[in-house]
């Protein structure tokens, strides 16, 4: 089973960040990646409650789109029932900024739904050990993202 505590910052965050959708991404993205039994948190926050938190974790004074924290480097689950199954991995936690997840829709001419997409499946890569040393399209990791944000888009659509 694999469970998301999906959280936001202010109730009027929801319609841009459905539940749902949320869910659905996050569960299709880790069934794809091999993940049965995991349990992660994804908050959706303004760029200004991001702003303090890549400061506080990043030292840096500017908000981002993503933010991954892995509660674990080790691939053996936590030692720990959760909702009956024994031994379900926990991932860690993604915080999202909506605000700058709808510019990204605007620079990178992209619908809310796919930039949403993407950065959760860019998240859950971080959360699964994942890392790139660059933004540039040829890194391992972001062509990887981009496979998946695919198949998962395909997934919610058919």
């Amino acid at each position: 089973m694999i469970t998301v505590d999906i959280s936001y910052e202010s109730d009027s965050m929801e319609s841009r960040a459905p539940f749902e959708q949320v869910q659905s991404v996050i569960a299709n993205t880790c069934t794809i990646l091999g993940e049965r039994s995991c349990e992660l948190s994804c908050s959706f926050v303004s760029d200004e409650r991001m702003e303090k938190l890549n400061f506080t974790y990043r030292g840096k004074q500017e908000s981002t789109d993503i933010l991954s924290f892995v509660q674990s480097d080790s691939e053996e689950p936590f030692p720990l029932t959760l909702d009956g199954i024994e031994g379900a991995r926990l991932l860690g936690d993604l915080v999202i900024s909506l605000d700058a997840m709808e510019r990204n829709c605007e620079t990178f001419s992209v619908s809310a739904e796919e930039e949403l997409t993407r950065l959760l499946v860019h998240g859950v890569l971080h959360l699964l050990g994942w890392d790139h040393e660059t933004n540039d399209a040829d890194e391992p990791m972001l062509q990887k993202q981009e496979e998946l944000v695919k198949m998962v888009m395909k997934e919610s659509n058919a």
